[in-house]
This record gives structure tokens, sequence and C-alpha cells, in this order.
């Protein structure tokens, strides 16, 4: 327990800077949305680039680590649309509470996959982080469109033009291909990807809106506990029917107990979702896991 704690407070410790640095207006109103969209469209990709581009993509995990992937995909999918038959929920709503289940903080879970397990645990998170960008955020566009039909042409382009996606795409073709990073461009890319945690750290706390907290707790907590709590549950159930090595497990059980993406709000205003809503799932989310996710990791480094 120790050990995760040690490698995790100082992630949340960045996040409340954040949140303070933009509640004392510094370095300035302007200085986040440039941050975030450096950070989203250069620094990132260059580590998820980085990543997958030296990862042993022919490991005889990775196949199974994929299908647990699906699996709770599905499951949690299921599960909201049984759900949404049975009270009725309008897109607007469906579409929120399908984001605070299955979207995830990218920055932290990086940062505690690097803290926890290092750049071994990183290769398969970038594995993850491949499949799981272009999955979640297709289900996110469809779930907040339930109620209006939308075109193919509309939920391919905008995840074609996503850079993470591009990134880890090729990422994965420059590793298949047999290249490797030479005459100092693995150190430039190093450089790039040292910084975008930290930066992404601090732009998830400039994010938090905690008066968006005022009114349907009762969603908010349980969203948040599916999220936090069972949802990890059913990822280790997943990686234990399939076998899946303790790394292997560890980080996709991590990627798992992550609070849901701030970016699921730009999304959800874009499609006309509930944005007080998901404001609030975001950020009581956020705050939760600074308890939740140590526990989580302790409880599974006893198992």
């Amino acid at each position: 327990m120790s050990h995760i704690l040690v490698s995790l407070w100082p992630l949340f410790v960045l996040i409340v800077a954040g949140h303070a640095m933009q509640r004392s207006g510094f370095p300035g109103a302007g200085f986040w949305p440039g941050a975030e969209r450096f950070n989203y469209f250069v620094l990132f990709p260059a580590l998820l680039f980085s990543s997958l581009s030296a990862a042993p993509l022919n490991n005889p995990a990775l196949p199974r680590l994929l299908a647990a992937l699906v699996i709770v995909l599905g499951v949690v999918t299921a599960g909201l649309l049984a759900a949404r038959r049975i009270k009725g929920w309008p897109a607007a709503r469906f579409g929120v509470l399908l984001q605070g289940l299955l979207r995830f903080n990218t920055y932290l879970g990086l940062a505690a996959v690097s803290g926890l397990y290092g750049k071994e645990g990183m290769v398969f998170a970038a594995v993850i982080l491949a499949v799981l960008v272009p999955a979640v955020n297709v289900l996110s566009v469809l779930a907040l469109s339930a109620d209006r039909n939308r075109s193919v042409m509309a939920l391919i382009v905008p995840v074609a033009k996503n850079p993470l996606i591009l990134a880890c795409l090729a990422g994965a073709l420059f590793n298949l291909a047999g290249f490797e990073l030479k005459w100092g461009a693995d150190k430039l890319l190093s450089l790039l990807a040292n910084t975008s945690l930290p930066l992404g750290l601090l732009s998830v706390g400039a994010a938090l809106k905690l008066d968006e907290l005022r009114g349907q707790g009762g969603t908010l907590v349980g969203n948040s506990l599916m999220r936090l709590i069972l949802v990890p549950m059913l990822a280790f159930l997943s990686a234990r029917i399939l076998a899946l090595p303790t790394i292997e497990t560890a980080v996709l059980v991590l990627f798992f107990a992550l609070p849901t993406a701030p970016t699921a709000y730009v999304l959800t205003r874009q499609l006309g979702g509930d944005g007080h809503l998901m404001a609030g799932i975001i950020t009581f989310q956020t705050l939760l896991s600074a308890i939740s996710l140590p526990l989580v990791m302790a409880a599974l480094a006893q198992i």
C-alpha cells in the first residue's frame, strides 16, 4: 500500500495544483486552453507513438488483453442499454451516463502506470489506448445521438482525425515495419512525452467544476461508484477468466478504475447532452478517485 500511495499522491497533488492555479488566475485565463490543445495535438501523441513504436507486439498475452477489453466494454454497454430501456433515459442523459462509465482520464492513467509499473506497463497501456480510444469515442457519439440518426461519415470522420488514434496507428505501423527510432529522434520524443503527463494533470485540475456538484447527488454517487469500483471488478474477473499475467491484469484494472475524461464535457456540449450532469460526474469522479484508485490497486496487489 505504501508503494502505491507514494506513486499516486504526486499525481493528485498536480491535479489540485492545477485547480488552485486556475482559480487564482495564474498564469492567465488564456493559458489553459492553449496548453491543453498543445498537449492533445503534440505532446501526448508523441508519448503514444514512442510507446507503441517500441512495444513487443508479438507478446502472446496481447490477444487475451484485447479480448478482456472487449468483454468489459460489451458487458457495460449492454447493461446501460438495458437500463435505458427500463428507465426511458433520453439520449442527452444516456450519453452522459455511458461516458461516466466507459471514458477514462488518459493523463492520470498513463502517469499512474508509469509510476507503478514503469516502461513495461507503459507498453501495455499504449496497446489498451489504441483499442479503447476509438471504441469509447464511437460509443459516446452513438449514445449521445441515440434519439436522432447520424450518418456513418459523421461517426467515422471525428475518430479518423483524432490525434491520439493517429499516433497509436502510426506507432504500431512503425513498429510492425521493423523501423527503429535513431539519430536522437528517440530522445526528442522522450522529452516531449515527459512534458505531456505533468501538463496534462495540471490541465485536469484546471478543468474541474466544483460548482457543478450541486443537484443530482444520487446519480453522481451511483455512476461514480459503478465506474470506480464495479467496473474495475469486472475488468479483474475478465482478466482472471482469460488467465492474463500479473502486470497486464494490473494495467487493465487500473484503466477501468480511472475517473472519466474531462474531454467528455466538450463532446457532451457539442452533441446536446446534459452538460451540467457531465461536469458534475467528471468532478466528483476525479475527487473520489483520490481515495478509490489507491484502494483498488492495493487490493489488487494483495490477490
